[in-house]
Formats: structure tokens, C-alpha cells, sequence
């Protein structure tokens, strides 16, 4: 009786484990920038028949394939362009009566062989509605059959065995980004629409406009600017938090300096306590930074993170203070707009 060997099986050792990474990523990374080089008039002629679409776009795709669709249904939808995601599978089996007929079609396949979407094919071409594919090869059944197909040339799968959808499906995806984005800009989609599409969580408040997110006026220090120091600190204390900053105004109203607390600070350190009882307009900031009621918060964001500055008054069209952008409410979105 001959003796039996076991093998052994050796693990990765940290290395093997980051070489195998890094491998993976390169693999996908050089996917993206050949095809990013073999781009051709193609996608503009699938752009084209997004931007003149009337009605929405119906991505689909199976699988990974599906799951890649779902995420760039969701990107059109947040960028201007109406669209969801319909599984193949529930279209045979009546989804198709929410199907629009000015509506266009964006299917993701890497085999183009997919039976589920070649049977939605021939109905498809019966309602007359244009078809754009992303796919392997344009010789396939849906590459043969779409009005435009974006071919993605035939790829090898990352990993040890290159079965899983790896790198096809980052491919799909960067594509579906390029479609979605670049369509965005061809609409001449707003920051502003943006915002109205991501209200909720820290996104949204970063995109909400400055006079949905400052310091109303009456709840900032405001003075005029022939009052002394003394007078504006002992006389315009407020309730609750109060900002860092006091905005001063002329005698029309409108906006002529700004005095923070730092300034006083330094005015003591300085032991220039004489210009305590003098007009604080002496030793205020002339022409501060401001910002617009109608600007988005993340442009306040990014001034006060460039200029370092923790206050903005905001202004109207005639220099009229309306409020202020406090670093102290603002701070945690204020560190991610800090430059790095």
C-alpha cells in the first residue's frame, strides 16, 4: 500500500497578500486608461440620444452587470437626467408597463449574450425606442442589435483565477460615470439643482445656500462704527452662543468692517488699552471677506478655509448685512474643505 501525501497549504504572507492588491488594481487601473484611449465619437453619438431623450432612461443589466446599472441610474438621477433602474427578469413579467414611449434604454452586458436582455430585444425594437449597450464587442447580440454600442474590448478579469466580474465591471461603471457626467455639464447642471437633489446628511448641508444655514441678524452683534469698543461689548451682548465676530455698519446701513474677538485680543496683549474708549472703527477690518445669501454653504466653506477666517458676514446686493457664517457652526464640514 503506497503512502498517501497530504499537501500542504501555505498561507499568504503579508506581502504575497499586498503584492496580489496591488496586482489587481493595476490590472483595472490599465483597463480604464487604454479604453479611455480607444474612446471614440461613439459615446457622443449615446450622449446625444441621452440629451435629446424626452422621456427617462431605463438602465438595466443582470447580475454584476445589474448592480453596476443601478448605481449609474442613480448618478443620472442626482445629476439632471431622469432615469431608474428595471431588472430584465420583472420587465418579461409586466415591469414594462411603466416603460415610457419617448423613453431610451441603457443596457450593461460584458457577453452582450445576456438571455435575459436579448429577449427584451425584438420588443424593444417593436416600441421603436433607441437602445444604447455597453458591452465587450459591437458583433454581439445586443452590440448587433443597440442604435449605439460603447465597447469595452474584451478584458481579463482580475484575481487568481479571472472568473469573478472584476475588471469588466469597473469598466462598465467608469463608463457609466463618463455618460452620466459629461451629460450633466452638456445640460449645464447647476451646483445649486444638485443641493435640491441631496438634501439630507453633512452632503446636504454642504450644499445648502448660506441663508439656510448663517446666523440671522438678530441674532448677531451689529454696531455702528463711530461706537467705542467698550460700548459695543458691554452694550450688544446676545443670548446663547454668541459669534466671534461684530459686524459694523455706516450710517446708511450697510457694511463697514468687521471687529472680532481675536482683534480685541490682540489689542490687550498689545496693552493698547486706551483704544478701548475710542471709535472701533479705528481698528476694525475694512472691506472683510463676504459672501452672498444665495451662494452655496461650500463656497463659505472654502473661503474660510483658504483665508483662515472664522467669520463672514452675509451681504445683499447693496452691501447690507443680512447675517453671518459662523466657523463655530459650520466646523465639522469646515475641516473638509480646509485645502490639503
Amino acid at each position: 500500500m503506497s503512502a498517501s501525501f497530504v499537501r500542504s497549504v501555505v498561507p499568504y504572507t503579508h506581502v504575497e497578500q499586498l503584492r496580489e492588491a496591488r496586482a489587481i488594481l493595476g490590472l483595472e487601473g490599465e483597463a480604464l486608461i487604454e479604453l479611455s484611449r480607444k474612446l471614440d465619437s461613439r459615446i457622443c453619438d449615446a450622449l446625444t440620444l441621452l440629451s435629446n431623450c424626452r422621456g427617462c432612461v431605463i438602465v438595466t443589466g443582470i447580475g454584476k452587470a445589474g448592480l453596476i446599472g443601478q448605481k449609474i441610474a442613480a448618478t443620472l438621477s442626482s445629476t439632471g437626467t431622469r432615469a431608474y433602474f428595471l431588472h430584465p427578469t420583472e420587465a418579461l413579467h409586466g415591469d414594462l408597463g411603466c416603460v415610457g414611449c419617448d423613453d431610451v434604454w441603457l443596457m450593461f452586458s460584458n457577453s452582450g449574450e445576456t438571455e435575459e436582455l436579448t429577449r427584451l430585444l425584438p420588443i424593444i425594437r417593436n416600441r421603436e425606442q433607441p437602445i444604447i449597450a455597453i458591452t465587450a464587442c459591437d458583433t454581439s447580440t445586443l452590440g448587433t442589435q443597440a442604435d449605439v454600442t460603447i465597447c469595452m474590448g474584451r478584458l481579463i478579469e482580475a484575481g487568481a483565477h479571472g472568473l469573478a466580474p472584476s475588471t469588466s465591471t469597473t469598466v462598465m461603471l467608469a463608463l457609466g460615470d463618463a455618460l452620466a457626467l459629461v451629460l450633466s455639464q452638456m445640460k449645464q447642471f447647476t451646483p445649486q439643482q444638485f443641493a435640491a437633489f441631496h438634501p439630507g446628511g453633512s452632503l446636504g448641508r454642504r450644499l445648502a445656500s448660506v441663508q439656510d444655514v448663517m446666523r440671522p441678524l438678530d441674532q448677531v452683534r451689529v454696531a455702528h462704527e463711530s461706537a467705542t469698543i467698550r460700548e459695543v461689548f458691554v452694550k450688544k451682548s446676545l443670548p446663547g452662543r454668541r459669534t466671534g465676530a461684530v459686524i459694523l455698519i455706516d450710517d446708511e446701513g450697510r457694511l463697514a468692517g468687521l471687529f472680532t474677538d481675536s482683534d480685541l485680543a490682540r489689542l490687550l496683549e498689545q496693552r493698547r488699552d486706551d483704544q478701548i474708549d475710542r471709535p472701533i472703527s479705528e481698528v476694525m477690518t475694512q472691506q472683510p471677506l463676504t459672501v452672498g445669501p444665495h451662494a452655496i454653504l461650500e463656497e463659505a466653506l472654502q473661503v474660510l478655509g483658504a483665508k483662515h477666517v472664522s467669520e463672514l458676514p452675509v451681504i445683499d446686493d447693496e452691501r447690507r448685512p443680512l447675517g453671518m457664517v459662523d466657523i463655530t457652526d459650520v466646523v465639522g464640514l469646515a475641516k473638509d474643505s480646509k485645502p490639503s
